[in-house]
């Protein structure tokens, strides 16, 4: 039986682990109801993931600087340390965070350069050794899919609209936003493999480039704007003799071809029901030279089926991912909190019963 660090890297390597590894992220309504299903106190991810098989674990270095942007307590408005602003929505099967007020929507080039982002120095590394030695056979990893995601990140504080006419029309302030952020977040996560000390498994970085029916940009678009920031992320990884894993939303394999031009081992998402990301064409068009990690919709049956639905759909695509290695089983994004617990428990009991070589 290997580690799952072994078995992760063996995915990303193209070649057959003794089980399909798995992953798990989940919205915090559906994460309590499966806390609570198996017993466990509200605060026990470890215990949560031993009982779903989950073999990935995140390495993060938590914020730990001075307060830089204000909150707004009457309207609920909470902003972090990149001056990001949210609020919390309630609806009828949970809440989410949702964006809001967008700082830099107008901001000049001189406004970007001169709004205050956090240092590397305001990150706590010192847990990090002994966690990498405490879990050294899980699949660590360091970074996520906010690592280099020029499209969202400048999204929520410029807004969406300004950030794809940022990316059009090569506008000044948004591309120095992108630049400023990429090169904070190379420097942390090269503060966090410094203190790891050669225990993690991979690098997780991100970017949105699909909708549900085509890409959100055109392919010389991504490769002016977008890929030199991706690439100076693998060159980071590679440096570290790391494998890297990307995360894309919607219809984005357009783009796997200059992902695997650079580099980049595996990629994260794969949602069945957009455009071109059916699984048995990702197997088909990209099998051999990607790994894969996802392709259980959140949006399918696992939120929407009976139990037989979910168990049906997980061994579909199981049969079609699994020959000859190279695939990770997760849901598409975070389960979300409209999954019945019965359907989220036995979309890992599939895996756990028919994700064996």
């Amino acid at each position: 039986m290997m580690t799952s660090k072994e078995r992760v890297l063996t995915v990303f390597a193209q070649q057959v682990p003794d089980r399909v590894p798995v992953d798990y992220a989940a919205n915090s309504g559906i994460d309590q109801r499966l806390k609570q299903h198996f017993g466990l106190q509200p605060d026990d991810y470890v215990g949560l993931c031993a009982a779903l098989g989950v073999d990935f674990m995140a390495v993060n270095a938590p914020y730990c600087g001075p307060k830089r942007h204000a909150d707004d307590p009457a309207r609920g408005v909470v902003a972090n340390e990149w001056g990001i602003r949210q609020r919390w929505i309630e609806h009828e099967s949970g809440g989410y965070w949702d964006f809001c007020d967008f700082p830099l929507q107008e901001a000049s080039e001189e406004d970007v350069a001169a709004w205050p982002l956090p240092s590397p120095d305001d990150y706590d590394y010192s847990h990090i050794g002994e966690l990498c030695r405490q879990y050294r056979d899980k699949a660590l990893y360091v970074g996520n899919p906010g690592v280099a995601d020029v499209i969202n990140a400048n999204g929520m504080l410029r807004g969406m609209e300004q950030t794809l006419i940022d990316l059009i029309s090569d506008e000044p302030a948004g591309l120095l936003l992108a630049r400023r952020r990429v090169e904070i977040q190379l420097q942390v996560l090269e503060r966090m493999l410094e203190a790891a000390q050669g225990q993690m498994a991979f690098l997780w970085m991100g970017e949105d480039l699909g909708t549900q029916i085509a890409p959100i940009v055109g392919l010389d678009l991504y490769r002016r704007n977008i890929r030199p920031l991706h690439e100076r992320v693998v060159a980071l990884a590679k440096a570290y003799n790391l494998p890297v894993m990307i995360h894309s939303c919607g219809s984005s394999s357009w783009a796997f071809e200059d992902f695997i031009e650079m580099g980049i081992a595996a990629v994260d998402t794969l949602q069945p029901e957009a455009a071109h990301m059916a699984p048995a064409y990702l197997k088909k068009t990209f099998g051999g030279r990607l790994a894969f990690h996802g392709c259980i919709s959140t949006a399918g049956p696992v939120a929407t089926g009976t139990v037989a639905e979910v168990v049906a759909d997980c061994r579909r695509t199981l049969d079609i991912m699994m020959p000859g290695g190279g695939y990770c089983f997760a849901p598409t994004h975070c389960l979300q909190d409209n999954s019945p617990t019965e359907n989220v428990v036995a979309m890992y009991e599939t895996a756990r019963r028919h994700g064996t070589y």
